[in-house]
C-alpha cells in the first residue's frame, strides 16, 4: 500500500487516501460495528461505489486521510474533513476505526488531535464539529477528553434497530484547542 507521512504523531500518522485501501473502507463499511456507529448503516458500500467515492475526493483536493500506525506502517482507519468552507473557517469532521482489535488502542484518539492541529494551525479552521450517537458511549468520551462539548442534539433524527436515536453535535473552537 502507498502511505505517505502527512501528519505524523506517536502512535500513527495520517496519509493522504490511495486507491489501495478501498478493499479494507468497503469491507470496514459493511460492518455493522463501523457503520452504526457512523449513522451509515442504510448505506450499500461496494467496491465500485468505494472507488468512485474515492476517486471523487481526490478530483476534488477533499481533506481524507488514512489512519496509519507508526510503527507497523498499517491501515487501522479514516479520518475526514466534511463541509470544508474557508470563508467561514469551518468543516465537520468524521472518524472511524476499522478493526475491533485495533479500537480502544488510543489511535482515535491522537489520529483526531493531529487533525486538529491540523484544522486549527494549517487550515487556520475556527471551529471543527462532529456527529455521534448516543450509544457511541467510546467516542463520546475520547471526544470529550479532546476537548470537544455538545452543543445540541437533533431528537430522534436516526433509526436502527427498529428504535430513533437522537444525533448529538459536539464541537471545539481554535481558543478551545490552545487553552
Amino acid at each position: 500500500m502507498s502511505h505517505y507521512k502527512k501528519i505524523v504523531g506517536e502512535k500513527v500518522y495520517l496519509s493522504p487516501m490511495s486507491e489501495d485501501s478501498v478493499e479494507s473502507y468497503t469491507k470496514w463499511l459493511n460492518d455493522s460495528a463501523v457503520s452504526d456507529g457512523l449513522a451509515t448503516s442504510h448505506f450499500q458500500v461496494n467496491l465500485l461505489s468505494e472507488k468512485k467515492w474515492l476517486t471523487e475526493s481526490l478530483e476534488n483536493e477533499s481533506q481524507q486521510y488514512s489512519i496509519i500506525t507508526l510503527k507497523e506502517n498499517r491501515l487501522v482507519g479514516h479520518i475526514g474533513l466534511e463541509e470544508l468552507c474557508h470563508i467561514q473557517r469551518v468543516a465537520t469532521v468524521g472518524i472511524f476505526i476499522g478493526e475491533q482489535g485495533d479500537r480502544s488502542m488510543g489511535y482515535g484518539s491522537e489520529a483526531l488531535s493531529l487533525m486538529m492541529g491540523y484544522c486549527f494551525g494549517v487550515l487556520n479552521l475556527n471551529n471543527l464539529m462532529l456527529r455521534v450517537l448516543p450509544f457511541n458511549e467510546a467516542a463520546i468520551k475520547a471526544y470529550t477528553r479532546l476537548g470537544f462539548r455538545e452543543f445540541g442534539r437533533r431528537r430522534a433524527a436516526y433509526y436502527l434497530n427498529n428504535q430513533y436515536h437522537d444525533l448529538i453535535h459536539m464541537d471545539i473552537t481554535k481558543q478551545d484547542f490552545y487553552s
